[in-house]
């Protein structure tokens, strides 16, 4: 599977910190930053982007917020071949916030955005470009979107400067048929675009479905170490960098990094393969209600999630 052009992107603190409130220490978080590098990983998503006064620093940690003093706490200069990312929900950002590229350790945006708001993220993704960032789109919930309003978004971006479409598995509900149906218009409908895959894995197939797209053409590839991310986690990093026999990845330092700090956070925090994540990728529903029922006294009625769950579709027809 050795593919000279696939870059990898590492978003083991953005996606992780969907289960702890990007709570991580420094320490951790300049250790998966050493290893991205010293392991040659091209991009490392250290975190969310917000302007402040969207979110609490009593409740959220830095990596929710990514300000340039943050941000160079960690990496300093970022005198090294990994480019830092960070990821931008429409609506958390405003525009004036956004420093000029040269003023900034951040190499690239990621715009996140559902299919209602794809004028919104081609915007902002258009804003940062012309400040002279590197910029994707993330459409979310893809899954959940009618062919009709999918092939006019499609359309949208088709038509934009933004270079790179990201195909999302949000809830960790797609087969390898979706995938190939996905890839196949994707690239149809965005031609000289490359497009990425950002897997979730509540069915245990983000790593065969990043696989898929491989085959399919992707050419960006998310991924996190031991999977950590929200819910039931992403594909692992340590296992793609197997997979792809490039000489310019190292496996040894992701190992380092995940034995002495991501390992020990399965103590304090559950993600991966658990029975309500794989319900909710099972039925294509948002894993908010799956993280609840983890969290509480009910974490292992696993009858009552499904049936909570069925029950929820069912009001919802």
């Amino acid at each position: 599977m050795y593919k000279k052009d696939i870059k990898v992107l590492d978003c083991t603190i953005r996606d992780g910190g969907l289960m702890n409130k990007w709570q991580f220490s420094t320490e951790l978080v300049k250790s998966v930053y050493n290893s991205c590098v010293e392991a040659g990983v091209d991009y490392m998503e250290i975190g969310y982007i917000a302007s402040e006064g969207q979110f609490s620093r009593d409740e959220y940690g830095p990596w929710k917020f990514c300000s340039e003093k943050d941000l160079r706490s960690v990496v300093g200069d970022n005198n090294t071949n990994t480019k830092i990312s960070v990821m931008a929900d429409i609506g958390r950002i405003r525009f004036e916030d956004i420093p000029p590229a040269s003023e900034s350790v951040i190499d690239m945006f990621r715009v996140a955005c559902y299919e209602h708001q794809i004028h919104k993220g081609i915007e902002l993704a258009h804003h940062v470009m012309d400040k002279g960032y590197e910029a994707t789109i993330n459409l979310m919930a893809v899954s959940k979107v009618n062919e009709r309003r999918l092939d006019e978004a499609l359309q949208d971006i088709a038509e934009s400067r933004v270079s790179t479409f990201y195909l999302v598995d949000s809830f960790g509900s797609m087969y390898s048929e979706d995938i190939q149906y996905l890839m196949k218009k994707y690239t149809e409908a965005l031609p000289g675009k490359i497009i990425g895959f950002h897997g979730h894995n509540n069915q245990q197939l983000a790593f065969s479905n990043t696989i898929e797209c491989i085959i399919n053409g992707a050419r960006m590839l998310d991924a996190t170490m031991l999977g950590i991310g929200r819910g039931a986690g992403n594909c692992p990093l340590e296992l793609l960098i197997q997979f792809l026999k490039n000489p310019k990845y190292r496996l040894k330092p992701i190992l380092q990094s995940i034995q002495d700090y991501i390992k020990p956070l399965q103590q304090e925090i559950d993600w991966g393969y658990f029975l309500p994540y794989m319900i909710a990728g099972s039925l294509n529903q948002h894993p908010r209600d799956a993280m609840a029922w983890m969290d509480s006294d009910k974490k292992n009625d696993l009858v009552g999630f499904l049936v909570d769950a069925l029950e929820k579709i069912e009001d919802l027809e």
